[in-house]
């Protein structure tokens, strides 16, 4: 089994903060910025596959189908999430999640 959303979103805060972390940004990096990052997946509300993120007063949601942002934004710290999805696992976890929420959302 893949990883649960909770590991994901930790993924990604740990690889938006060592994308950061070069010489040119330790001195802007603010790391606590990243601490309230979440993820989820609202069934009810978008029945395709997607992924709702949450950092801090912002928010998007990203279809898992084309990797596209369909509503919000994060502003510059989309970039990240883009290259994050296309690394590694990441994708196939996340749907993998989708199919588990899709599922026992039918039991209830």
């Amino acid at each position: 089994m893949g990883k649960n959303l909770k590991e994901l979103s930790d993924d990604l805060k740990a690889y938006m903060i060592e994308q950061q972390s070069d010489a040119h940004n330790r001195g802007n990096l603010r790391k606590e910025r990243y601490n309230n990052l979440k993820f989820s997946m609202d069934i009810a509300k978008n029945s395709s596959p997607h992924l709702v993120i949450n950092l801090g007063m912002s928010e998007a949601e990203f279809s898992l189908r084309s990797k596209e942002k369909n509503n919000g934004g994060l502003g510059p710290d989309e970039k990240y999430v883009y290259r994050w999805l296309d690394k590694g696992s990441n994708l196939a976890d996340l749907n993998e999640c989708w199919i588990q929420i899709a599922r026992e959302r039918g039991r209830a």
